[in-house]
């Protein structure tokens, strides 16, 4: 199980739920850039090799964007795009969650 951790300087945050589901909250670049709408773009597997990869729209809380995820084989890669397709992926790097 994951015990959930937080990257405030770029606005992201994951916390476990039930078993292998996971909520991640975005309150990064594209948030505080006025974006309407985030999208979780999102996949399994290694760097290199994403596979069930899926873009899902992200929920607006008081905490920012915010959508539940359930890992796949332990392991979660994933990275944010708003509706005019502008991209936060962490500099190249995307986001992991083992």
């Amino acid at each position: 199980m994951v015990t959930g951790w937080k990257d405030t300087q770029k606005g992201v945050e994951v916390r476990s739920s039930y078993g292998d589901e996971l909520t991640v909250i975005y309150n990064g670049l594209l948030k505080n850039s006025g974006a309407d709408q985030v999208y979780m773009h999102y996949g399994f597997g290694d760097t290199n090799s994403w596979y069930d990869v899926d873009t899902k729209r992200m929920e607006h809380s008081n905490q920012g964007f915010e959508k539940s995820i359930k890992m796949r084989n332990h392991t979660l890669k994933f990275c944010f795009k708003d509706s005019a397709n502008n991209w936060d992926n962490n500099y190249g790097h995307n986001w992991t969650v083992r």
